[in-house]
């Protein structure tokens, strides 16, 4: 049975495959790519990776704390170089962009340099 309005327009859409459970109702892949384009971006597995991991933390806490997000990604991409890796494949800043990649508003305050953008 549909759950959502866009269940109902768009019945049987399952591009997020089951990956992206976390996902904000009506979110695609296809969303997250179109938005890539705009942005120069070519998506891989590690902004796929930012997408879930923003996601997951909005899940838990809707209100998404910007440091509770500053957190999840630093200590997820700590081997690749934290933080520092994320700003090289997300160049508008992994909080900020992040977000819209993932269908998601950024936090109040996430333009502030410090904590993800460089808008």
């Amino acid at each position: 049975m549909p759950q959502t309005m866009h269940d109902i327009l768009h019945p049987g859409n399952s591009e997020t495959d089951g990956r992206f459970g976390n996902a904000p109702a009506g979110w695609t892949m296809h969303d997250a790519v179109m938005i890539a384009e705009k942005e120069d971006l070519r998506l891989n597995e590690d902004h796929w990776r930012v997408i879930r991991v923003v996601q997951s933390v909005y899940a838990e806490d809707q209100k998404m704390p910007i440091r509770m997000l500053h957190d999840a990604l630093e200590a997820h991409f700590q081997k690749r170089g934290g933080l520092r890796y994320l700003f090289s494949i997300l160049p508008g800043g992994p909080i900020v962009q992040g977000c819209r990649l993932a269908g998601l508003v950024p936090p109040q305050g996430a333009t502030d340099v410090s904590f993800g953008t460089v808008c």
